[in-house]
């Protein structure tokens, strides 16, 4: 196979779904945190464990950094990505203080490895899981990442520090993230930075005043080699359906922000893609790590078949120039290629959920997804 080229005048980046290294894969790893659970149905992480292997057979322990991403390790590697950024919806943390909420996402500081050794250089953390454990888990785990040169995007220590873009150079330019949370995706007001208290960058709802206060925050003239990248958390976590508000919200940041990629998650499964004006819209990718292997209920929508998302843009005006997507399964906590049939699924579904925007896909050479626009 041939490896893709950095060329001076593109950039492709990797972006995923949500990463929840928690719960039961935390409990995998070499250093398994606190087990206790506060949930209705469980009390111990262990048992996702227990739950998965009934399902799919004995699950390793203690197993090494790059156990989780299996697979996709190789895809990274051919790829080639000049920049990867993940949605982190775990706190890292040792802290006890669990928010009255019923689920609760930490992952144990000593095992921030499992994330360097797919070396990420951002993690999003303006969703609903990264304050499960209360401001001192946030704390922790902003102080975990930026030791680990994992750079912490969409939260901080107050408000000015949450909503602070990160910059990334890439070769030939740099990538301009900013991200944020949404309320339908279950942010609690109170987990909002203040200029007093620590939290994340909450919108608070997507009404007129809201959007038009957010485009003004974004929007700045164009540099040269910057592309700009909004990461939004938004939404429910099943159904197709992509409401108007986001598509509405979606092509605001394009027109009037001048974003490149408007970067979404929430959903536990692929949602449609859209491409407008030449710039990429992905309005949930779907997760890409969870212990929710045996867990009954929403068969139908396979997210157990998840993405590795590649986006190649021109880096002198932020178009796409192509959109690459590696079909992946979770198993044993693990991700491994998807087999074709798997691939074939995952085609069909995306290009009927294109297909009213202006999209479809079709299944490469080697069995990835390959982008098609109007």
């Amino acid at each position: 196979m041939d490896s893709p080229r950095h060329e001076a005048t593109v950039a492709t980046l990797w972006l995923t779904g949500d990463v929840m290294t928690a719960r039961g894969i935390d409990q995998i790893l070499p250093h398994p945190g606190n087990p206790r659970l506060f949930e209705s149905c469980m009390v111990s992480a262990v048992d996702y464990v227990t739950l998965a292997e009934r399902a799919t057979g004995p699950i390793p322990r203690g197993v090494g950094a790059d156990y989780l991403w299996g697979d996709a390790l190789a895809e990274l590697e051919q790829q080639a990505p000049a920049l990867r950024l993940i949605n982190l919806e775990t706190a890292v943390t040792t802290s006890d203080d669990a928010q009255p909420k019923g689920i609760h996402y930490r992952m144990h500081p000593d095992n921030v490895g499992v994330l360097e050794a797919a070396e990420v250089d951002g993690c999003v953390l303006a969703n609903n899981h990264v304050l499960d454990w209360g401001p001192r888990g946030l704390l922790e785990t902003l102080g975990v990442l930026s030791r680990a040169g994992l750079h912490p995007v969409g939260a901080g220590h107050d408000l000015q520090e949450a909503r602070a873009p990160a910059c990334f150079p890439v070769p030939g330019g740099r990538v301009r993230l900013v991200a944020l949370g949404v309320p339908s995706s279950g942010i609690h007001e109170s987990w909002a930075a203040t200029a007093e208290r620590p939290g994340i960058h909450r919108l608070p709802g997507l009404d007129p005043d809201a959007i038009d206060a957010l485009v003004a925050d974004i929007a700045r003239p164009r540099v040269p080699g910057e592309v700009t990248v909004v990461s939004l958390h938004w939404g429910g976590n099943w159904g197709y359906d992509i409401p108007s508000e986001h598509r509405d919200l979606a092509h605001r940041l394009i027109d009037e922000a001048g974003v490149d990629i408007v970067w979404g998650h929430s959903s536990h499964h692929p949602l449609g893609i859209e491409v407008y004006r030449d710039r990429l819209i992905l309005y949930g990718c779907g997760d890409l790590i969870n212990d929710y292997e045996g867990i009954s209920g929403h068969e139908g929508f396979r997210d157990d078949l998840v993405l590795l998302y590649f986006p190649t843009l021109e880096l002198a005006d932020g178009r796409l120039k192509r959109l690459t997507m590696v079909p992946m399964r979770l198993r044993h906590f693990r991700l491994n290629r998807a087999t074709p049939e798997e691939a074939q699924w995952l085609c069909r579904r995306l290009t009927r959920e294109g297909g009213g925007l202006g999209t479809r896909v079709r299944l490469d050479a080697h069995d990835r997804l390959v982008l098609e626009w109007q």
